[in-house]
């Protein structure tokens, strides 16, 4: 029995291909806060070679995520990816708080934050002056019209923004590498000062990077319509996250190599100075440009992946049922789709985005935390159960789960009125989960 044959489908058509998966995993990773987030780092960590630094070790730290996600890809290849992931490793209350949580504040809070920058960028493109609201609702609609129309239509165009999103990439790298000038604070940098403060601006700069990183387990979520889920997210995850690596790492050097750290720490848009240095205000629409496309892939990745965990959940009797029905025409679950983009739409348009995404940061990485750990449960369970073995577990896995605690300590630390209500909009998802198993119940 082949990988896809094994794998049930939940009625859901089986048309994403390896191809689709990587472009997945990366559109799931790139968005908008690439072009800006560099700048973020500079604030906290002074010289140029820490600055490229910190990005290498979130590379790293994502890698090791990824080999994670790939074993638990191969062991679970289900409808919902992460969420089947907690569900079957801790039961059905941990995997409904983070639905809720990925509903009320993770993916819904993100996307509209993105389509609100999309809809800022495009007001610089077109002039039109239409409210930043209206265009980030429209956006959002017509991305919930395409992939009601199916799995290969969403994935159709998520692969080519993600590729477009590499061509944005590219040009900025290339452009600033062979006509922007290099700036004299890269050439000579200041001396590394040793300091007790070293270790924490390291930690603090590497919350902004890890953000950036996150996001490639959401392919895992529309592994049930892929042909071959075993083979081909595991390979998606590897490939996808290596290649994510690469990109931001070439981003953040070239970012430090024209700007210098100190003009890159006052910079508020580092890649439109980048390329207005290289190739003057064409350059700078030029990225505009680009950080539109990103903001509008991450979007079409976004409703394309994340309404299969609400689907998953009203399978499992966790959430209304109306959610999990599929369409008899195009096979894809179109309630939890427009749920998806109705919340998005809802944020967007009461601009709380900016207050729901701060709560975000210390609750994701809980959920990075314990989807790692959940390796360790499977294997206690199941020594030999899978195809794709992490390489260097116990150590690398244990790394990884270390980290994100360690990313959660921070942020606490350093936003513990943000983080707190991060916490309780969690803790609002027991009495939820209560009342929709009662509900859900057969009498």
């Amino acid at each position: 029995m082949s990988g896809a044959e094994s794998v049930a489908t939940h009625g859901l058509a089986r048309r994403l291909g390896p191809f689709d998966a990587t472009m997945l995993v990366m559109g799931g990773i790139i968005g908008a806060g690439i072009f800006v987030n560099p700048a973020e780092v500079a604030r906290h960590v002074e010289t140029p070679w820490l600055i490229i630094g910190v990005w290498v070790l979130g590379g790293l730290i994502a890698m090791a995520g990824a080999l994670v996600y790939a074993e638990l890809a191969d062991r679970r290849p289900h409808v919902g990816g992460q969420y089947a992931y907690l569900r079957d490793a801790y039961g059905p209350t941990p995997a409904f708080l983070y639905g809720w949580s990925l509903l009320l504040v993770i993916q819904s809070g993100g996307m509209a934050a993105v389509a609100i920058t999309f809809a800022r960028y495009f007001d610089q493109l077109t002039s039109l002056a239409l409210p930043d609201g209206v265009v980030a609702a429209a956006v959002l609609l017509l991305l919930v019209a395409i992939n009601c129309l199916g799995v290969r239509a969403g994935g159709t165009v998520q692969s080519g923004l993600m590729l477009l999103k590499i061509l944005a990439i590219a040009l900025l790298v290339l452009a600033g590498w062979w006509f922007a000038p290099a700036n004299a604070d890269f050439l000579r940098p200041p001396p590394i000062k040793s300091s007790a403060g070293m270790m924490a601006a390291i930690g603090a700069a590497m919350t902004p990077v890890m953000f950036s990183y996150g996001g490639w387990q959401t392919a895992s979520f529309v592994a049930a319509e892929m042909r071959d889920p075993r083979r081909d997210l595991v390979r998606a995850l590897l490939w996808g996250v290596a290649g994510v690596v690469i990109l931001y790492t070439a981003v953040a050097f070239i970012c430090v190599f024209a700007l210098g750290p100190a003009g890159l720490a006052q910079s508020p848009t580092p890649a439109a100075d980048v390329m207005r240095l290289a190739l003057g205000d064409k350059g700078a629409t030029l990225i505009a440009l680009g950080i539109a496309v990103s903001a509008l892939g991450f979007l079409s990745q976004g409703m394309l992946t994340a309404p299969r965990v609400y689907f998953a959940m009203a399978e499992d009797g966790l959430f209304f049922r109306e959610i999990a029905k599929v369409s008899r025409s195009t096979r894809v679950p179109v309630m939890a789709i427009l749920l998806q983009g109705a919340a998005a739409i809802v944020i967007a348009l009461s601009g709380t985005y900016g207050q729901i995404l701060s709560y975000v940061v210390s609750v994701d990485f809980i959920w990075f935390g314990l989807t790692g750990a959940a390796l360790f449960v499977f294997r206690k369970r199941d020594p030999g159960g899978a195809g794709f073995n992490a390489p260097g577990h116990p150590l690398t896995t244990g790394l990884f789960v270390l980290a994100c605690a360690l990313i959660v300590l921070a942020t606490v630390a350093s936003n513990p009125v943000n983080s707190a209500i991060g916490f309780l909009i969690l803790a609002a998802g027991l009495p939820a989960c209560r009342y929709l198993q009662g509900r859900n119940r057969p009498s």
